[in-house]
């Protein structure tokens, strides 16, 4: 690669890396809102439980090949 184009891209590089970068400023706060509740227990559901029993048939299944071979 030429450096006049090296020189292009990395430029090219670092003004669309600044756009982005200067864009992506946080907010202030703000009035704050209400208070949120109290903290609760955290919700094992359905989700939770199939990766669970999915872990638990692959793990059945590579002990049952592993003591087939």
């Amino acid at each position: 690669m030429t450096l006049p184009k090296l020189f292009l891209r990395l430029a090219s590089s670092l003004v669309l890396g600044l756009l982005f970068t200067l864009s992506a400023e946080a907010q202030d706060p703000g009035s704050g809102g209400p208070l949120p509740g109290t903290p609760t227990a955290v919700p094992l559901d359905g989700g939770a439980s199939l990766l669970l029993a999915a872990g638990a048939a692959y793990g059945l299944k590579r002990l049952r090949t592993k003591v087939r071979q």
